[in-house]
């Protein structure tokens, strides 16, 4: 059994009737932690458009014989339990959309997900940003094969059965480039955006409007309430 997590209940604007759906916010690893949602006008935006938020304190250190994607999958069944038959979503940012992958791979009812500055693959991030572990990696990569594949988010993108996904990221960020977010996009049958100069979770701040308006459309496509955007 997994050890209680911390999360916070944010329910629809009351003037919004009826409400459309539930939406489980997964944070980057940040001090910050499941209170860096209340950043650039996330719940906001959620609560006015008639969505529950439920945002999780993902774990800073790993359990025994597990990765993260148990925390979601927990957080996404305590979600469906305060939601009853409402729409549910995933908003993940970073570590945690990293983590969201391997449980929506497994998951059946989410509708939506919204991922912002996500990685392809643990390992191969590291490799880009924090150069002085390549000894260890190259270890990871080459002895923990089975952990090392599982850490490939592209599989599990491969496997959604979500019904609208977005990935959003900026051009200048060093450790997700472009071109991987174009990548799991493709994966997961869905659209991305990147924002011009911005670096690794600064998307939102460039273009915040923006990226709000690209959640709220994701998810209401998802409920078949929104045409597909054209490119």
């Amino acid at each position: 059994m997994r050890d209680s997590l911390a999360a916070t209940w944010y329910p629809a604007d009351a003037a919004c009737t009826p409400v459309r759906g539930a939406v489980l916010l997964l944070p980057p690893w940040l001090a910050w932690g499941r209170s860096y949602f209340h950043r650039r006008g996330r719940i906001e935006a959620l609560r006015t458009a008639g969505y529950h938020a439920l945002a999780l304190e993902l774990p800073r250190s790993l359990r025994a014989h597990s990765f993260f994607d148990l925390d979601v999958e927990a957080g996404l069944h305590e979600l469906q339990r305060r939601a009853g038959d409402l729409p549910l979503h995933v908003w993940g940012v970073s570590a945690g959309g990293y983590w969201a992958h391997p449980a929506l791979a497994r998951a059946n009812g989410v509708a939506g997900a919204f991922f912002e500055d996500v990685a392809p693959h643990l390992i191969e991030w590291s490799w880009r940003v924090a150069p002085l572990g390549r000894p260890f990696y190259l270890f990871f990569r080459h002895i923990l094969h089975h952990s090392y594949s599982y850490l490939d988010m592209r599989k599990h993108a491969e496997s959604f059965s979500l019904k609208a996904v977005t990935y959003v990221g900026g051009s200048a960020d060093p450790g997700v480039h472009a071109a991987d977010l174009r990548e799991l996009a493709t994966r997961a049958r869905g659209d991305y955006r990147i924002v011009d100069r911005a670096g690794h979770l600064e998307a939102i701040k460039l273009a915040n409007q923006e990226v709000l308006a690209l959640a709220l459309e994701t998810f209401a496509r998802a409920e078949g309430s929104c045409p597909r955007p054209r490119h």
